[in-house]
């Protein structure tokens, strides 16, 4: 295939959510400027966050699903123009290692950065969401202990989300970091694990990162001078 030049936008650090910088000044309507497609979090955790055709979605812990406004902000989040350069069918029964084997074998290069659009039926899906948290903030680690997992049997759905290189660890999620989220958009959150049925699954190769780091007291004194890939793997269950 012939690869062109695709942008990914990302405000903050992987790592800096990890040590508790859980705010920022980055509005909603901003980020939305940027991209169409993403995931990532509200200021002091206050949900998953999931954008589809510009549409962004809040999926709270205790289960809902809304529409968050525009003037609302988000201490990370990762958002491109989705580009379907690769499309494929996908039939299963798939569990989720044999389809990251299977998109392993579809994608162009290891070494470029992907975001994830699979669109089908599901025979079931876990996920979890992150609870909002209260000053004084605490890692990520701790902040996420005792999070719920909660599992939906037979339902379509949509799966979005990034595949990132080993060499941005502690930038971005190394690997593959995923939301879900059903078609009545009643259900959702951070993606554990899954069973596939049928599915369209696109790959949009990004060639470029933009990163935007923030300017706020808690992020300019926060340690990051350290290796963060066994937080970041605890936090996403990886």
């Amino acid at each position: 295939m012939q690869v062109t030049r695709h942008q990914i936008f990302q405000t903050s650090l992987i790592s800096a959510l990890t040590q508790g910088v859980y705010d920022d000044d980055m509005t909603l309507g901003e980020l939305l400027g940027h991209g169409s497609f993403g995931l990532g979090t509200f200021n002091g955790l206050d949900g998953e966050m999931m954008i589809l055709d510009g549409v962004c979605y809040r999926l709270r812990s205790d289960g809902a699903v809304t529409q968050p406004g525009l003037e609302e902000k988000t201490p990370y989040a990762v958002v491109t123009n989705f580009v379907p350069h690769i499309t494929r069918q996908f039939t299963g029964p798939m569990t989720r290692d044999e389809f990251s084997a299977a998109v392993d074998e579809i994608q162009f290069s290891s070494n470029y950065m992907y975001a994830l659009r699979v669109r089908g039926r599901f025979a079931w899906a876990s996920a979890r969401t992150v609870e909002q948290q209260r000053r004084p903030y605490r890692p990520m680690v701790e902040a996420t202990e005792n999070e719920d997992v909660v599992r939906l049997e037979n339902f379509t759905g949509t799966v979005g989300g990034f595949r990132t290189p080993l060499y941005e660890s502690g930038i971005s999620v190394a690997g593959c970091h995923a939301h879900v989220i059903n078609e009545d958009r009643t259900w959702g959150g951070h993606l554990v694990d899954f069973e596939l049925v049928e599915a369209t699954v696109e790959l949009c190769l990004c060639t470029d990162l933009k990163l935007r780091l923030p300017l706020t007291p808690e992020f300019s004194q926060a340690d990051l001078d350290r290796d963060f890939s066994e937080d970041i793997k605890k936090v996403e269950h990886q």
